[in-house]
């Protein structure tokens, strides 16, 4: 998987054995990033559905969710060979991210520029396209000279950006095959149709991801876009903005998002860094049903533990805070099945939680009558 900031590994396991022991068997992961939750959902035993406005989102969604046991892995690998022998080129992609900034090392560059050129000629079914799309994106990951996000680059090279691109076939996941969309979350709720249950990861503070991953959006697209500032960002960039990204509009968008999901069960996912109060959400949850919530403690992202440093490389400034706690939500129309649920969870799925916070229905009843849907603290 590529490297990515707000990435769900820590909670996986733990979603994904909820998913097991809950009483659904269809689930739609509404802001999907990298699929990594999709992905455990999917092992889970579950018909996934997968969902993000992000091109390189629904790429990999292809590649990890959509792709079955009908797909032609032999020919995957012959034309990954294929990929593999072209020359190199020095087009759009070398230009802009090698040489106008310091991404990825020339000899890398090249490489992408010849690769995904022969995609765009190669006569690729969906689901064939994503896969080898992925394998590049993964591949250039692997050999960038970043700290997990593209605002900017490392003044020194990272060690692996001398490495020799190398493309991978992407392992298959086990489970049910499932199904892509690339459509804003709370327009695709009003057509969801019969879902068990929803995942939901928000954005939920001011940093867009849109613009922490243009590299990977203009790869998938691959629009040659004018683009600007030293991180040579996509000129849209500064139109393409999401309401969760703004603190505004970030309450009213993830509420009507809720008061609207049709499905019976949802698990949502939220970072103590974002806009909201962790008791406005279990307020808004607790109105849809029984809730229970964990928090989880992790460390920050790479940068954080690295520090601030100006264009000289100088460290300046203070970080604020090392570790994070990610808060994990479960809301359904069944006390006895979440309780079974969570009491089956084994307690080294839970081995890094700090804190966990069981609401029972008078709780989050009380709390809900303080609540305005006008928005929180209100």
């Amino acid at each position: 998987m590529v490297k990515y900031i707000g990435s769900k590994r820590v909670l996986v396991p733990v979603i994904e054995k909820l998913a097991r022991q809950l009483p659904v068997r269809t689930v739609c992961d509404l802001f999907a990033g990298t699929t990594r939750v999709s992905q455990g959902l999917r092992r889970a035993g579950l018909s996934v559905h997968c969902n993000d406005l992000a091109a390189y989102s629904e790429a990999l969604g292809f590649a990890y969710i959509a792709a079955d046991e009908t797909l032609d892995r032999a020919r995957i690998r012959e034309l990954l060979d294929h990929l593999s022998g072209l020359p190199p080129e020095h087009g759009y992609f070398t230009e802009t991210f090698c040489i106008q900034s310091r991404f990825f090392q020339p000899h890398n560059g090249m490489r992408v520029d010849a690769i995904r050129n022969e995609i765009e000629r190669l006569d690729l079914s969906p689901v064939e396209r994503g896969v080898l799309l992925t394998s590049l994106m993964e591949a250039a990951d692997r050999v960038d000279s970043t700290c997990g996000l593209q605002m900017a680059y490392l003044k020194r090279w990272a060690a692996r950006s001398f490495n020799d691109l190398e493309l991978r076939e992407p392992k298959p996941v086990p489970g049910p095959a499932g199904t892509v969309s690339r459509r804003d979350a709370n327009e695709l709720v009003g057509s969801l149709g019969d879902f068990d249950c929803a995942y939901l990861d928000p954005p939920y503070n001011q940093h867009s991801y849109f613009s922490n991953y243009h590299i990977w959006e203009t790869l998938m697209r691959w629009d040659a876009p004018e683009h600007y500032g030293v991180a040579c960002k996509r000129v849209d960039c500064k139109t393409t903005k999401s309401a969760y990204n703004l603190r505004r509009s970030a309450w009213q968008a993830f509420s009507s998002l809720i008061e609207r999901l049709p499905t019976p069960w949802m698990i949502v996912s939220f970072n103590n860094e974002g806009f909201h109060d962790p008791d406005d959400v279990a307020a808004l949850l607790s109105e849809k049903g029984c809730l229970w919530s964990v928090a989880i403690d992790f460390k920050r992202y790479v940068g954080a533990q690295i520090g601030i440093f100006n264009p000289s490389g100088e460290k300046v400034g203070q970080v604020s805070h090392l570790r994070n706690r990610e808060l994990l939500f479960v809301v359904g129309p069944d006390q006895a099945a979440l309780d079974a649920a969570v009491h089956g969870l084994a307690p080294t799925d839970t081995a890094d939680v700090q804190q966990a916070l069981f609401w029972s229905s008078s709780q989050a009843t009380q709390r809900a009558r303080r609540y305005s849907h006008s928005g929180p603290n209100s």
